[in-house]
């Protein structure tokens, strides 16, 4: 006897369709129903001493066809003791056609778990129509009987004509008039919304039936004939992106670049280059690159192999070697082995001696600086040249032409996409139980710590400051202590005059395009007293008040639990003991939250320190901010604040106004910063390289040493020229803002290629130097650009409690952006993210690294699966183009 049809259960992680004889041995634990409808003259009866408030069920076991197996049907009680249909449970993914010895028996409806049929909703019911053939079943009478015979008494057949072939059809016509064979209620949906829900929903799993599935038989003690003589482990394998069942856009054609050929080949040279070079730099600092552009990029090695070859098979073949191999996918990762915040663990201290040379500092194994610790990282001479070819690049007519023509067709590409898929996108996040865009991970990938809180959060923290600690010496002004009270009497104001407008932080109309007064606005009352007093870390109470309303915000985020923050921590190089303090201020006042990590901004202010007196050099900021970095890297017990501090440090950061005025070009012949005395500040390429460079070597030690290492994220392309992109290409993981990669095509596909994480402040923007309406974020996001929002400072932009809630919202009103392109939004903070490998596999998947859809975990993300196949594909066929005219200019220069 066979059938076909489709079980499993109702959740769909276990359905898949299949015919009867391929899962006869695929026995597993849990238990579903079966709900087997007869008609009225061959009613099944249950007997009435069933229901003497016994709460056990009744059991009977019989054989399945093959013989090899028992099968065990539960009959459960009913209040009832003639019913139209009987539900009967059986183990999971068994052939359980052969419990029914009936021919009337036409129908089974399967299910994962307990469910009342009659209240049940068409949607949600996996409906399978097995139709028992009339030989099979004849053929199996005589097992039948025997099989009826061994059934227990109570289960009893009402009457025997009807397995009497030689029924009479019209009798059975007669009787069975305006009858139905179970009852049911009335649908509350039409019934062409239910069939095209039920369509919708199989498509949906259709992977599930058509995944490739490898079976391994292991064999355990027993005898050949029992349950337990074999154990089959069944995995499966999930399908790749082309398995995906979507409206897909394609060109067709030799020529999909609509460029002529000499400057299709111009183009792929300089692009590939250009990806060689950001590579390379990734590679020295143990940065993050994206693994499909880089087996792309191995295929160019490989130029030999492909010659004399069609330019079609050289394409599958590039395309072919450039899919992830499980090597590419290994990810190391140390576990977190501390249960407290601050009990990370020591590596024993080394006797490394630390100085720098021409900016750099080396390591070295003896005092005499004879023997050192070889760390490679790109000279000054090697940066320059890389910044002219990348500057040179971008200025290109022929590749300007091409990335522009390859952008547009990008965007245009995803409003097909959105127009063919938009509704299946809907539909598979409909299927999704529990997870939806508000419950899942979000981070805010750039937000500063000295202004995370909004303003109505600020003032009530000043007012009930004010009234608790009236008395609390806070602050000495000509060498005379102040107490709180004292400081707002100096000022004429009480707890009472205070309200939001008089805090004046918020930003408004007159601080576009004026950044000195923005940064006034971090002044409460336009006191510097009083951000000295709440919002800096070392001051007179050593930075307590700060480290209370971090907290507050941190405790405002694990009540959300579903947002997360990448705080920015100042350090400006004024002294060398500005990194113990800020360590010891967050461990004294246990500043520490699961839903936090640091960043380090480095404020670019040597002018001002310079013309203060404060510093002779520029190489003494860069010792005060790397040499206590590379101690507390070389002898951890001896600075064990610092120690534990970095564990939860992520990266570095530059900030400052980028349109002051500035050449942006420099030669090889700069000054070294020992050299550079001059009061004008260095150019934002010189602070970048030098942070690079330091962070480079770092970061190499500290892999030495077996501790975390740091990447480097700055502020980069919110104003001024156009090469701070450039410097961010060549040597940031991230970027925050990138707003002026809209006005230079090469570097924004160059963006796309790399898969560079943005992260994006619209509301931040609108109100410093480019109004919302104009912000080209829904532009990158089409294009398929890594964008994730941020809200850069709460305290100056926002008004709500949940001000990264409130920037997702306003951007889904202004570019009525979907629930899907939101929940994008947030995958895409999380990857580009600094948390640990371990919490990105809680929040987004365990294979969350991978490419494509077997790194989306549509039940965390809520990405649907079409969403991630169609930028891994788009991703691919703008490489493969690349690297296809690559080889093909190659074979001809070898002819």
């Amino acid at each position: 006897m066979a059938y076909r049809g489709i079980i499993g259960s109702t959740d769909g992680k276990d359905r898949r369709e299949a015919d009867s004889d391929s899962f006869d041995d695929t026995i597993t634990d849990h238990s579903a129903e079966v709900i087997v409808p007869v008609s009225r003259r061959n009613k099944l009866s249950l007997s009435s001493d069933s229901y003497e408030g016994k709460p056990s069920t009744q059991k009977f076991s019989t054989k399945s066809p093959k013989g090899n197996r028992p099968m065990v049907i539960t009959t459960p009680t009913a209040p009832t003791s003639l019913c139209n249909f009987v539900v009967i449970k059986v183990p999971a993914f068994v052939r359980f056609a052969s419990a029914c010895s009936s021919r009337s028996v036409r129908y089974f409806y399967f299910f994962g778990h307990a469910m009342n049929f009659n209240r049940m909703d068409s949607a949600h019911r996996l409906r399978v129509d097995v139709m028992l053939y009339g030989n099979d079943v004849i053929d199996q009478s005589n097992s039948g009987s025997a099989i009826e015979s061994d059934l227990p008494k109570v289960v009893e057949t009402i009457s025997d004509e009807t397995d009497s072939p030689e029924i009479d059809k019209a009798d059975v016509d007669n009787e069975l008039t305006n009858e139905i064979s179970a009852p049911y209620e009335v649908p509350q949906f039409p019934i062409e919304q239910i069939e095209k829900k039920l369509q919708i929903q199989r498509q949906l799993n259709e992977k599930q039936s058509t995944g490739t599935r490898i079976a391994a038989h292991v064999t355990t003690p027993g005898s050949e004939g029992s349950p337990d003589s074999s154990v089959q482990v069944t995995t499966e394998k999930r399908e790749t992106d082309a398995d995906i069942n979507f409206q897909r856009v394609s060109v067709s054609g030799e020529d999909t670049s609509g460029v002529p050929l000499e400057d299709l080949e111009r183009a792929s040279t300089l692009l590939i280059e250009a990806l060689k070079l950001r590579s390379h730099y990734m590679a020295m600092s143990d940065q993050s690159f994206p693994p499909t552009t880089a087996r792309f990029l191995k295929t160019v090695r490989l130029k030999d192999r492909y010659e004399n070859m069609p330019s079609k098979s050289v394409s599958d073949i590039i395309r072919k070697q450039s899919m992830a191999t499980c090597r590419d996918l290994l990810i190391q990762t140390s576990p977190m082995k501390h249960t407290h915040a601050w009990d990370v663990e020591f590596v024993p201290d080394e006797d490394y001696d630390i100085k720098p040379v021409n900016g750099v500092f080396h390591v070295y194994t003896n005092k005499e600086h004879t023997d050192e610790l070889k760390f490679q990282y790109p000279d000054m001479n090697q940066f320059v040249n890389d910044m002219q070819v990348m500057c040179n690049m971008i200025a290109d007519g022929p590749l300007k032409s091409f990335c522009y023509r390859r952008l547009c067709y990008l965007s245009s590409k995803y409003q097909m996409h959105v127009l063919l898929n938009e509704l299946r996108e809907l539909a598979a996040q409909k299927a999704v139980p529990h997870r939806d865009f508000y419950n899942t991970r979000k981070v805010d990938t750039h937000i500063h710590a000295a202004s995370c809180m909004n303003q109505k959060h600020l003032l009530r923290f000043i007012k009930k400051t004010l009234k608790n600690n009236a008395n609390e010496v806070v602050t000495h002004t000509n060498g005379k202590p102040m107490t709180l009270a004292q400081v707002f009497q100096s000022m004429n104001l009480t707890t009472y005059d205070l309200t939001v407008d008089m805090l004046d932080v918020h930003a408004d109309r007159n601080t576009f395009h004026r950044f000195d007064k923005f940064n006034s606005k971090y002044n409460p009352i336009g006191e510097s007293r009083l951000r000295e007093v709440f919002l800096k870390t070392d001051n007179y109470l050593n930075g307590k008040y700060f480290a209370q309303i971090i907290k507050e915000v941190a405790f405002d985020l694990e009540e959300s639990k579903y947002q997360n923050a990448e705080l920015r921590l100042s350090i400006y190089g004024k002294s060398p003991d500005e990194w113990n303090k800020l360590a010891k201020w967050a461990i004294d006042n246990d500043v520490y939250s699961t839903n936090i990590r640091w960043l380090i901004q480095i404020p670019r202010l040597f002018d001002i320190f310079k013309s203060n007196k404060m510093m002779t050099s520029f190489q003494e900021i860069l010792n005060n901010i790397f040499l206590p970095l590379f101690e507390a890297t070389n002898k951890p017990n001896e600075n064990p604040n610092l120690h534990k501090f970095l564990h939860y440090v992520i990266g570095f950061d530059s900030v400052d106004d980028e349109s002051k005025p500035e050449n942006p070009l420099f030669d090889s012949d700069v000054p070294r910063p020992e050299e550079w005395t001059y009061e004008e500040n260095p150019p934002y390429a010189y602070y970048i390289y030098y942070m690079y460079a330091n962070m480079t070597v770092l970061n190499k030690f500290r892999e030495r040493r077996g501790l975390n290492t740091f990447v480097l994220r700055p502020h980069c392309g919110e104003a001024g020229p156009v090469q701070h992109l450039v410097c961010g290409f060549l040597m940031a993981e991230n970027i925050s803002h990138g707003l002026l990669l809209r006005k230079v095509p090469v570097l924004q596909y160059l963006y796309y290629l790399t898969q560079i994480g943005i992260a994006m402040s619209p509301l931040s923007n609108n109100s410093l130097f480019l109004n919302y309406h104009r912000n080209p974020l829904p532009e990158y996001l089409a294009r398929g650009l890594i964008i994730s929002l941020s809200t850069d400072d709460p305290l100056q932009f926002h008004f709500t409690k949940e001000p990264l809630m409130e920037e997702y919202s306003i951007a889904a009103q202004v570019w009525k952006l979907s629930s899907c392109d939101m929940c994008e939004l947030a995958r895409n903070s999380v990857t580009m993210s600094g948390f640990p490998h371990s919490i990105k596999q809680q929040w987004l998947g365990p294979n969350y690294y991978e490419d494509g859809i077997s790194g989306n975990d549509i039940t965390r993300t809520n990405v649907p699966e079409i969403r991630v196949a169609y930028r891994y594909e788009t991703l691919l066929d703008e490489l493969t183009n690349i690297f296809k005219v690559n080889q093909a200019s190659h074979f001809k220069q070898a002819k």
